[in-house]
């Protein structure tokens, strides 16, 4: 039962993302906007230091493409990154793409270790009782995310991956193509979503 979860999972949130944008970007180009506007919250090398600010490197550039360009449609809603994205071109975002896609990914550690392996368990197997499937159908065993479709996880900050969860979960976060976040984040528990957030941030 809990393999027929995960695949019916990893097939309805496939088709959200079966067309993503080619993302084709120079990171050179990037370096100056990086540099003046990204660093200050992501760190140049897209290893975010602050718990709130998402760590970039090494997501895939088609993910982050596409978040770039939800945050500039309204799609995905930010004050901050609004701001920043409305002064970006086209090229930019492809280009800001390419470059923390390229960066290399710091590890992390759990803070919580008790916490992180209740967040093992909902991240590898689910939660049956409640339909909740296991993340790593979507996301990858190692949290490496499958390229171009679903976002790498491992290492991300705990805080953050809390946040996204919860605000999929009161839909405030609403880009997710076929609701797929969001109708899973529903069925989470306040407690569910920080286990795994914990265990997400010392996968590797």
């Amino acid at each position: 039962m809990k393999l027929v979860v995960s695949l019916v999972a990893l097939l309805a949130t496939t088709s959200a993302y079966a067309n993503p944008t080619a993302v084709k970007g120079d990171p050179k180009a990037a370096e100056s906007i990086v540099t003046q506007v990204c660093a200050a919250c992501h760190a140049a090398d897209g290893n975010s230091a602050a718990a709130a600010n998402p760590k970039l490197a090494g997501l895939n550039a088609e993910y982050i493409h596409k978040q770039l360009t939800d945050y500039k449609s309204g799609a995905r809603k930010n004050p901050v990154m609004s701001g920043i994205v409305s002064t970006l071109s086209p090229q930019d975002m492809q280009n800001l793409a390419a470059y923390f896609s390229a960066q290399q990914p710091k590890p992390a550690t759990a803070k919580d270790q008790e916490l992180a392996l209740i967040g093992q368990k909902i991240y590898r197997g689910g939660v049956q009782g409640t339909g909740v499937p296991a993340c790593a159908s979507c996301h990858g065993a190692q949290g490496k995310g499958i390229p171009v479709q679903f976002p790498r996880l491992a290492g991300q900050h705990a805080e953050y991956t809390y946040t996204q969860l919860n605000a999929f979960r009161v839909e405030a976060r609403a880009n997710d193509g076929a609701r797929m976040m969001r109708s899973i984040a529903a069925k989470m528990t306040d407690a569910e979503m920080k286990a795994v957030a914990a265990y997400i941030q010392g996968l590797r």
